[in-house]
């Protein structure tokens, strides 16, 4: 039962890699998705129901794997997750069957979920252990995967390589990772013998996970809709609608790198409150002005604002005494991942009623909820220790 200290070198790069991987993972699988739609035939309404297989896998595993992390330690679970995404995107590439495809997309998102929660309770426990602020960091080193997964992927179908021989290269860098990850991910288990089950969140990890909700619903609406939105509302030409998404992703990915150091800085609570603040003018931005360079002005917003929201919250799990904390991390990193995988099929049925700038400003108004909600947690819970 050795394995590596918290505080020490190793166990900060492997939780630097784990997070590398989850995000590369996760993006690297999204632009397979229009050939899995055309070998099985779908239309968008039958694509949208297969993609709800990644996100009930996901949500349904994150609980039992923070469980289990309690238990046995991170370093299993990462490690067979991580196999268990290797093992599955070669079939997401080439299968034709659609019952095949669903079943694999269930495991595919299970472990990616697993992979998420477990990484997070490792980082809560590597940064305590150092004590001083990690967790945006680590979290901007997931942004920087996504980036780097979902380019690499696209960079190398645009190059003629089948979806097969790009998914062996993935699967490649990704099982490099984990094999360099793996001596530095802990092993000890994180909780006692009596507090291994899964428990509902309450008090202030409720309160928690309802912020991440909120902001992982923000980041799901910029991720899934920008194109769209700045398509059929702003009406910009289908080849520059991806900018939304990169002046989302570009202002977020900065923010995170840069947040270890604003944390040393800057009190969480302020962060959190403005933050929420900040994302919620962008979201409105977008919303309500009829000019799409105020709207590409807008996602900048989203993302400058979001971005060091949910890692601020992710330490401050680490200091509450009401629940075990790897049951609290398992439990807002479920609702939190609620929000970006289930609530833009909720802002679909709204834009579908009202509108999408009727969705959208629906967001903004519930980041100023979570600005309101913010204020009124304890600071010392927030705040924790700046040097």
């Amino acid at each position: 039962m050795g394995g590596p200290s918290p505080a020490s070198p190793e166990a900060r790069r492997a939780t630097r890699l784990a997070f590398l991987i989850a995000g590369f993972s996760g993006a690297a699988w999204a632009p397979l998705i229009p050939y899995v739609r055309l070998r099985c035939g779908l239309t968008d309404t039958h694509l949208g129901l297969l993609l709800l297989c990644l996100g009930m896998g996901s949500i349904l595993t994150m609980p039992v794997a923070g469980t289990l992390a309690g238990r046995l330690g991170c370093r299993r679970i990462i490690g067979v997750a991580t196999l268990a995404v290797c093992c599955t995107m070669p079939i997401l590439a080439t299968s034709g069957s659609i019952a095949v495809v669903a079943f694999a997309l269930t495991f595919f998102g299970a472990a990616i979920g697993s992979i998420d929660c477990v990484v997070n309770l490792q980082a809560v426990v590597v940064e305590r252990a150092c004590g001083r602020g990690m967790m945006s960091g680590f979290h901007g080193l997931f942004s920087v995967g996504g980036l780097l997964g979902a380019s690499g992927a696209s960079g190398l179908l645009s190059l003629g390589l089948s979806p097969l021989a790009t998914t062996m290269t993935v699967v490649a860098l990704i099982l490099l990772g984990g094999l360099l990850a793996l001596p530095g991910l802990l092993t000890r288990p994180t909780a006692s013998s009596e507090h291994t089950a899964f428990t509902l969140p309450h008090g202030v990890v409720l309160v928690i996970g309802m912020m991440c909700f909120i902001v992982f619903l923000a980041e799901g609406a910029a991720i899934d809709w920008s194109a769209v939105f700045l398509a059929t509302v702003r009406h910009v030409d289908v080849r520059h609608t991806g900018l939304g998404y990169v002046a989302f992703a570009c202002t977020m990915t900065a923010g995170r790198l840069l947040g270890d150091r604003l944390v040393r800085h800057v009190a969480g609570h302020i962060l959190v409150v403005a933050g929420c603040l900040l994302g919620a003018a962008g979201m409105l931005l977008v919303a309500t002005v009829p000019v799409w360079q105020f709207t590409l002005a807008g996602y900048a917003l989203v993302g400058a604002g979001c971005a060091n929201v949910v890692p601020v919250l992710y330490s401050a799990i680490g200091r509450q005494k009401r629940m075990p904390e790897h049951l609290a991390i398992s439990a807002i990193t479920t609702l939190g991942y609620s929000g970006i995988l289930i609530g833009p099929a909720a802002l679909g049925f709204i834009a579908g009623a009202a509108g999408l700038s009727v969705a959208l400003a629906m967001v903004g108004l519930l980041l100023l909820v979570a600005a309101l909600m913010g204020s009124l947690l304890q600071r010392p819970l927030i705040d924790g220790n700046r040097h």
